[in-house]
């Protein structure tokens, strides 16, 4: 008897959520290698976003940020840092480097990266790793939450007079991105429940990959163009997104030392891979071409890093398990 089509997708989506994983990187060289396809799934971006916003929220569990609320003195630490660090570490090198001396279009995609929330995907790669998520799952929320009142504010004091932005309009783009994912949510919720919603995981994973799949397809657009016509600013930019992402982890190793060690990682990781596509959606026709290729490269940290940190993380659950944690 023929598969129903709903059962044949609900099958699919749960295929790709037990093996799907390893798509990832190859999402962004697929893209890389056949840029018609990149061109065509562009107009898709804000949708992904939206989708992995709506996704995020509708498989909160309230106990788990509910406990951690008992006890805020780990949670809001870890929140301000990854609020304050980003901006502290891309601020610093803007004084140190000087405005005037890039292009704005750099500035722009520096001040992005600098003042997003953190990657979503951050508690999907802890449980990768076989770490307890919780505190990168509540921080998460949280600092996506607080972002259309925080990141204008801060792209546009790392920006600065060099990139014309309007702080209210991007306060309000943002707002209907994370709230209407968390409104949309909230009815899937009350629809479906949450017991039902647990029990679909390996399906809503499944449309996790797809969506990333989809999005880092979509970020490529224009990319293997920009290296063939100007590699020396695809290069330069590749060295800021990485260093970005080597400084949040290293930096947040020190600043959070009382916190475990795989949980220091994890804000760390989060501090160094940001959600800059939720900003890039929001800012709309207001990006320019190269804060677009520069948004494009930074997601090569972003799908790569969890494949080249596994062994660190390997080390520290090792370390952690011996101690009895």
């Amino acid at each position: 008897m023929p598969m129903r089509p709903a059962a044949f997708l609900a099958s699919a989506l749960a295929w790709l959520g037990r093996y799907g994983t390893q798509g990832f990187a190859l999402s962004i060289f697929l893209g890389l290698a056949l840029p018609q396809f990149s061109a065509a799934a562009r107009p898709l971006l804000p949708v992904t976003i939206f989708c992995f916003t709506t996704v995020v929220f509708m498989r909160l569990d309230m106990s788990v940020t509910a406990g951690l609320l008992r006890r805020p003195a780990k949670l809001a630490a870890s929140c301000l840092w990854l609020v304050i660090g980003p901006a502290l570490l891309i601020g610093g090198a803007l004084l140190l480097v000087g405005r005037e001396n890039l292009d704005p279009g750099i500035v722009l995609g520096l001040a992005i990266m600098g003042t997003a929330p953190p990657i979503m995907s951050s508690p999907a790669v802890a449980i990768l790793y076989g770490f307890e998520p919780s505190l990168i799952i509540a921080s998460v929320v949280l600092t996506t939450i607080a972002s259309p009142i925080i990141a204008p504010l801060l792209v546009e004091l790392l920006a600065g007079g060099a990139v014309p932005l309007d702080r209210w309009a991007l306060a309000l783009r943002l707002l209907i991105f994370i709230g209407g994912g968390m409104a949309v949510a909230a009815a899937i919720r009350f629809w479906l429940g949450l017991p039902r919603i647990k029990a679909m995981k390996a399906n809503l994973d499944g449309f996790g990959v797809l969506m990333y799949f989809i999005f880092a397809i979509a970020a490529m657009d224009g990319v293997t163009r920009a290296a063939l016509d100007n590699p020396r600013l695809v290069a330069f930019v590749l060295l800021c997104v990485f260093a970005v992402s080597a400084a949040g982890l290293l930096s947040t190793w020190f600043v959070l030392r009382r916190l475990p060690a795989s949980e220091r990682f994890m804000i760390g990781y989060g501090t160094g891979q940001r959600n800059m596509g939720l900003l890039v959606a929001a800012l709309g026709a207001g990006v320019s071409p190269t804060t677009f290729l520069f948004f494009a490269l930074a997601q090569f940290p972003i799908y790569l890093l969890p494949w080249m940190l596994r062994g660190v993380a390997a080390g520290i659950r090792r370390r952690e398990a011996a101690d009895g944690r």
